[in-house]
């Protein structure tokens, strides 16, 4: 694994998202990045994935496992999506951008899980470090590791993940998944705090 984003990249990569996320409410184009003046790790291709939560509870969460774009034009593109696009909620107020946390989380690419027979899965999991990706045909779905904190156990974990791929509860028992793990790096900003007059 590559090592940790520095606390600037960090930092940089929160401030894009926050400026993605006021543009994309206002109706706004997204903000333009200047790669040549961006950390090298930033310019570089990377797989994010930007989750949005207000009072604790989920608002908005989009992400990709493709490294396909520079990492920091990833994060832009995810944050605006996880505002306006997340098919399971409306798009994000302007009065609600105060108050909501941003959470990024960037991918490792992921590696193909090698199983011998279904039942050696579970085993093969490391709760709270994989993220988990599966695809039976033209179904598919991922969990972050941060998923793991709200499940009881690798059994539960993939239940949840074949239900999330529209998939039978126990399709991961029968050995027609192709899955794949990775890991993630994962920093927040919390929601801003009024000033003390």
């Amino acid at each position: 694994m590559e090592a940790p984003l520095s606390e600037r990249e960090q930092q940089i990569l929160l401030d894009l998202a926050h400026q993605s996320i006021v543009a994309a409410v206002a109706q706004d184009r997204a903000p333009r990045i200047e790669l040549d003046s961006l950390p090298d790790r930033l310019q570089q291709p990377g797989a994010s994935f930007v989750t949005l939560t207000r009072s604790g509870l989920l608002r908005g969460c989009i992400g990709t496992l493709k490294h396909e774009f520079p990492l920091a034009q990833d994060v832009v593109l995810r944050a605006r999506a996880a505002a306006i696009d997340d098919p399971r909620f409306p798009p994000l107020q302007a009065d609600e951008i105060e108050d909501t946390e941003i959470e990024i989380s960037v991918l490792t690419t992921p590696e193909p899980l090698v199983y011998n027979a279904p039942d050696e899965i579970p085993n093969l999991l490391v709760p709270g470090r994989d993220g988990v990706t599966i695809v039976h045909g033209l179904k598919r779905a991922t969990f972050l590791p941060q998923v793991w904190e709200k499940v009881d156990g690798p059994e539960h974990f993939l239940t949840m993940l074949c239900q999330k791929a529209r998939l039978p509860a126990e399709a991961w028992k029968r050995g027609e998944l192709e899955i794949s793990t990775y890991r993630v790096e994962s920093f927040h900003r919390a929601r801003a705090k009024p000033t003390q007059g």
